[in-house]
């Protein structure tokens, strides 16, 4: 299994992949911002709004499909324009368990370097699987903070903010 990452500088040519894969994390459980049943439209409604110069998306590709994604969103302001926030790290529920989230946590801090960033931040819920692989690549856990996320059964989640010097 080859996994070739890239960056997505044109989302349009990618909308009906990435909306398939937003659909099937969402549903699978995923808290990534959005509630099953998460419809098509809203998907790519979702991934248009993504192209932004302040936003860096790479995705990983296998056997020429998207497999993964995940966005550095570059701080703007003055006074944070040595920090991004890793948001919307997702793997596609058929290439679980591969290394793809690893890899693309991997590039995402690549890019960050090139964009001289400094510190990285992100959040994720407690309890699921990406805790460990945020803690297994340095990530600090900062704090929680309760009933920060509803899920898609209405219980209220608990939040992990994680942050990473580089």
């Amino acid at each position: 299994m080859a996994v070739e990452i890239i960056n997505l500088s044109n989302i349009d040519e990618h909308i009906e992949e990435l909306s398939d894969l937003l659909i099937k994390v969402v549903h699978d459980g995923a808290s990534i911002g959005f509630l099953p049943p998460l419809q098509k439209e809203d998907a790519d409604a979702f991934w248009r709004n993504c192209g932004s110069p302040e936003i860096i998306f790479i995705a990983a590709k296998i056997d020429g499909k998207i497999a993964g994604t995940v966005q550095l969103h570059l701080c703007t302001k003055p006074n944070g324009t040595h920090r991004a926030e890793v948001a919307k790290l997702m793997t596609h529920p058929s290439h679980r368990q591969r290394g793809i989230a690893r890899k693309l946590m991997n590039e995402i801090e690549k890019y960050a370097k090139q964009e001289e960033r400094t510190l990285l931040v992100l959040d994720t819920r407690e309890g699921d699987p990406s805790n460990y692989l945020y803690q297994s690549i340095g990530f600090i856990e900062a704090g929680r903070i309760p009933n920060f996320a509803q899920s898609g059964t209405g219980t209220m989640d608990t939040t992990i903010l994680y942050y990473k010097n580089i």
